[in-house]
């Protein structure tokens, strides 16, 4: 079918199908049906932007088509064709779902601007789709990546705890990605459609920390020249993500309680008591049962925020991971950087792998952007690689992806063996291409005759 926009015309009439394709054909693509239920039976193998149906039909009518339409995805935009007395029935049908109407004899031009119209908006429709999935790839739980035993414990702690309102205490090094999980905690979550506000506290004062958090009146303090909301309030009805809360003083501990407690508060310099519906979300890479022990953050507290415990595994305690992340990161970085498809080598790869990566994802996330942005070729090596990851990671023990590229070199030694260096026979043996196992045998260093 033509790549243009297509329109598929029902109608019992022949001659009214004709003359409507005869006068569309130039600029769409046009199918036509006899009845309802042709044109269902053409949908199940082709699909169509518009349908261009008679209300009137032996049979399956169109409002019955509609019906049928509106359960189908992609779904197509319905303009009904209708004689001049079945017009209510016509807006009726749009209350439905239909598109709009025209009355017959149909009025070309009007015909024209009407699918215009709507293949504008079904255009549109289809890239705010588009945006929303974008927006769910970057903060939901696709964009958690890790195939570890560690990382599954974590996918299954957020499959579980997403869709309660229970507090979550998220506890892991820095660079984790302890925000990415609050946000796929927040996707999961029946909050989804409502706010997810994050707030660091080790990077503000207790005094403006205060403020941020719950708002402050006029005339609170110098320099509060109006009255603002703060971060509870702003998050009613969805997510409130607190990162490093072990950092926060005595005095704004008892205040986050209360709101645990009792889902109210009062702004900084006000009387006015606020009540909100905030799930919240905490972070922390310190030992807080050890800041307890010390006194310096409430016991109450802690107890609070342990409803739900979501421990995060640093990156070197995550087997197989390093390599998926790199790929993942090499990919869309590439892309970001207006870079081609870009590729690292076996040995470069190996010595991410047991490199111990104390800045867990977050640094290697800006190794391989590093990489990616000074690399002078398409195929990134071991001296495109940092000095740190090269001097702390040379001679180290063979990693998981070293154990498989030799079992895969063994592979493809056995049976350019079997089929006496005969690379077509080897490759159709492997499952692989030609192409693939020549590039393949340079890889791992092979010097074989040239046969097949």
């Amino acid at each position: 079918m033509s790549s243009r926009p297509v329109i598929l015309i029902v109608d019992d009439e022949k001659h009214t199908r004709e003359g409507l394709s005869r006068a569309l054909r130039g600029e769409y693509a046009v199918a036509e049906a006899e009845n309802g239920q042709r044109a269902l039976e053409w949908l199940e193998t082709h699909t169509a932007d518009v349908v261009l149906s008679d209300l009137r039909m032996p049979g399956m009518d169109g409002m019955t088509l509609l019906t049928r339409l509106l359960g189908r995805e992609p779904r197509p935009a319905l303009i009904l064709l209708t004689a001049y007395g079945n017009v209510e029935t016509a807006v009726e049908a749009m209350k439905r779902g239909a598109y709009d109407f025209l009355a017959k004899p149909v009025d070309l031009d009007r015909l024209d601007l009407l699918l215009k119209r709507a293949l504008a908006e079904r255009q549109l429709g289809a890239e705010n789709r588009r945006l929303k999935a974008q927006l769910d790839s970057k903060y939901g739980f696709e964009n958690i990546i890790g195939v570890s035993p560690a990382m599954q414990e974590v996918f299954e702690t957020i499959r579980q705890a997403g869709p309660t309102r229970a507090t979550v205490l998220i506890q892991g090094e820095s660079g984790t990605g302890k925000e990415l999980v609050a946000r796929a905690l927040h996707q999961c979550s029946p909050r989804r459609e409502g706010p997810f506000l994050p707030v660091h506290c080790a990077a503000l004062a207790p005094t403006l920390l205060e403020s941020e958090l719950f708002g402050h009146e006029k005339g609170a303090f110098t320099g509060a020249t109006e009255r603002r909301r703060g971060r509870f309030e702003m998050a009613d009805g969805g997510t409130l993500f607190l990162d490093e809360i072990g950092e926060i003083d005595a005095a704004l501990q008892v205040k986050i309680l209360r709101v645990l407690e009792e889902r109210k508060f009062e702004r900084v310099g006000g009387t006015e008591t606020i009540s909100v519906d905030v799930r919240l979300v905490a972070a922390t890479n310190r030992d807080l049962r050890k800041k307890v022990a010390e006194g310096t953050f409430r016991e109450d507290l802690f107890y609070r925020l342990y409803v739900v415990n979501l421990a995060l595994p640093p990156l070197r305690e995550r087997d197989g991971d390093v390599v998926l992340l790199a790929q993942h990161y090499l990919k869309t970085l590439a892309a970001e950087n207006g870079k081609k498809a870009l590729s690292i080598s076996p040995e470069a790869m190996d010595l991410l792998a047991a490199y111990p990566w104390p800045g867990n994802v977050r640094e290697l996330r800006n190794v391989i952007e590093r990489m990616v942005v000074l690399g002078s070729d398409n195929r990134l090596d071991v001296r495109d690689l940092p000095a740190a990851v090269r001097d702390a990671a040379a001679g180290g023990p063979a990693r998981p992806g070293q154990v498989l590229r030799d079992a895969e070199r063994q592979l493809i030694a056995d049976a350019l063996r079997r089929h006496r260096d005969n690379r077509t026979a080897a490759a159709k043996e492997l499952g692989i291409s030609r192409r693939t196992l020549h590039r393949k045998l340079n890889e791992f260093g092979f010097r074989t005759s040239r046969n097949g």
